[in-house]
C-alpha cells in the first residue's frame, strides 16, 4: 500500500513516526498522524481542514487536552477512575501512608523505546490508513495523497477522528473539497 502514497504523504507517515519517537509512545495513533499532517507544507489536507476552519493550533490543544489512553484504548486519567469508583487521591495517601510521603512522586520508568526500527501503527491508525486507500480508489485515484489520509481519519475511529468531528469536519462535505481542489489543480 505504501508504494501508493505520495511523496508528501509518506512524509506525513516518517514525521508520525518521529512525533511518536519524541514522545515515548510505542505505538503511531492517528494524532501523530494528524499532528504530522500539518507539518508538511501545502497540502491538500489542510486546505481542506482550513475550509473547516480548523486551525493547526485548535487541533494540537485538543490533542492535548484528550486524556492519555491505555494500549486496550480506555482512558487513564482521574475521572476515569472515579467512574469505575476508584478515589486516586484515596490511593495516594494509602500508598504514602505505606511507603512514605512523595512514594508516587519518583520518576517514571521510561516507555518502551523502539530502537533502531520502526514503531508499529496502533490498530486505529491502520485502519484510518486502510480507509485512505478506500477513500482513494472511491474518487478513482491511483495514489494516495495527504487528502486521502484525511478522510481516512475523517471515515475511521480514534483521537484524530473525534478531534476532527468535534471541530465540524463532515465526510461528505471533506470529499467535495477535495474533488473541488483537485478540479482547480488539474485547471490551473
Amino acid at each position: 500500500m505504501f508504494e501508493r502514497f505520495t511523496e508528501k504523504a509518506r512524509t506525513v507517515v516518517v514525521l508520525a513516526q518521529q512525533d511518536a519517537r519524541q514522545r515515548g509512545d510505542s505505538a503511531i495513533d492517528t494524532g501523530h498522524v494528524l499532528r504530522a499532517l500539518f507539518a508538511v507544507p501545502d497540502n491538500l489536507a489542510i486546505m481542506v481542514l482550513e475550509g473547516f476552519s480548523v486551525r493547526q493550533a485548535d487541533v494540537e490543544a485538543d490533542l492535548a487536552a484528550r486524556p492519555e489512553t491505555a494500549p486496550d484504548g480506555s482512558a487513564a486519567d482521574a475521572d476515569a477512575l472515579a467512574a469505575l469508583g476508584i478515589d486516586l487521591d484515596e490511593v495516594r495517601r494509602r500508598v504514602e501512608e505505606a511507603f512514605g510521603p512523595g512514594a508516587l512522586d519518583r520518576p517514571r520508568s521510561p516507555k518502551r523505546r523502539w530502537i533502531g526500527g520502526h514503531i508499529p501503527f496502533a490498530k486505529e491508525a491502520k485502519k484510518a490508513l486502510e480507509l485512505s486507500l478506500r477513500e482513494a480508489l472511491r474518487m478513482r485515484h491511483n495514489y494516495i495523497g495527504t487528502e486521502h489520509m484525511l478522510l481516512g481519519m475523517v471515515h475511521g475511529e480514534g483521537i484524530a477522528h473525534d478531534v476532527l468531528v468535534a471541530r465540524g469536519v463532515q465526510l461528505d462535505v471533506a470529499r467535495v473539497i477535495v474533488e473541488e481542489l483537485l478540479r482547480g489543480r488539474r485547471a490551473g
